[in-house]
């Protein structure tokens, strides 16, 4: 009678490796920031203040909110380019909505909850559009979003004519005014990442979301509703980049469909590759990606308080992603 011989248990250095690389980058986004707050304490000037907190918090919100949904995409393989010209139009249709002085909206009452709706609905539609053109024609996600990218923000500028378009400062004053001392749009920040946080580690659906990202032949043949996962993680992403362009026309009570939402999208998934979620999918970090997300804003905050010219916190920015996604690479091949 043949003898059942076990398998070699797998030696404990390369488990190490095999789970190494999330915590790792995340340690480093987290190093990184501490680095940075310690050279501003030292050398930027009024650096320890409330004000400038808040500054700094307002600041990253608008991305952070963004990434979050960035990460659900990446997660699955994918990556959307489009969500800076999203939230150009849904902030841009809110602030129209909200200069409707005339009727019907004005004198039922609707003119603002409209204004909050209306933009996220259209922003989900954006969103479901891109899964469309991946799951039923098989494009390429860099090429669907690239589309809107590209028409996004025209339709946004369409809406306005090309002008700015601003509004009563009252209607938006509670989501650019502070709460305990903190800004609210730091409070929906941190909404934004603790439901984020929940459906990563207690959904279904997050098992899914990394089944499809690591094999999505495999998770087909598993059962996996492959298409569904993707109509939902691209939906949230444009969900949450209108959300963002809604927070962006709150903070000056006006909207530029040629700013909003500029280079967000460059930040976002800077914020995500940082913080420890592979770009190959597969995997969701979101406190890495929060973590990247303050390191980033405070990087650029950094080289702007001591005269670099935007344009180079811009290359710095490139170059974050370049080497996190060299690390990711390294480390994955070790």
């Amino acid at each position: 009678m043949a003898e059942l011989v076990p398998p070699a248990p797998t030696p404990i250095h390369a488990e190490s490796r095999r789970h190494a690389p999330g915590w790792l980058q995340r340690a480093r986004a987290f190093t990184a920031l501490l680095l940075l707050l310690l050279f501003n304490a030292i050398f930027t000037r009024d650096f320890l203040t409330l004000q400038t907190l808040n500054v700094n918090l307002s600041q990253v919100a608008q991305i952070v909110v963004v990434a979050m949904g960035m990460a659900l995409v990446i997660a699955t393989a994918g990556i959307d380019l489009s969500v800076g010209a999203v939230a150009a139009f849904a902030g841009t249709l809110a602030a129209v909505l909200l200069t409707q002085a005339a009727e019907p909206l004005a004198r039922t009452g609707l003119a603002l909850p409209a204004a909050l709706l209306l933009p996220l609905v259209a922003a989900g539609g954006f969103g479901l559009m891109n899964a469309f053109l991946i799951t039923r024609y098989g494009v390429q996600p860099i090429v669907a979003t690239l589309v809107l990218f590209i028409a996004g923000r025209g339709l946004a500028e369409m809406l306005t004519g090309s002008n700015l378009r601003t509004f009563p400062e009252e209607t938006l004053h509670w989501l650019r005014g502070n709460l305990l001392g903190v800004p609210a749009q730091a409070w929906l920040m941190a909404a934004v990442v603790a439901a984020t946080a929940w459906v990563v580690r207690r959904t279904l659906f997050a098992r899914w979301l990394l089944v499809v990202g690591g094999n999505e032949r495999a998770a087909h043949l598993a059962g996996v509703p492959v298409a569904r996962v993707k109509f939902i993680a691209y939906g949230a992403c444009a969900v949450l980049a209108g959300v963002a362009g809604i927070m962006n026309v709150a903070m000056i009570s006006a909207a530029d469909p040629a700013k909003i939402g500029q280079n967000i999208e460059l930040d976002a998934i800077a914020a995500v590759a940082v913080g420890g979620t592979l770009l190959s999918g597969g995997r969701v970090n979101v406190a890495g990606t929060l973590v990247g997300a303050l390191a980033i804003q405070l990087l650029g905050y950094t080289l702007l308080a001591h005269g670099v010219a935007y344009e180079y916190a811009l290359v710095a920015k490139a170059a974050i992603i370049l080497l996190a996604v060299y690390l990711q690479r390294r480390e994955r091949t070790a």
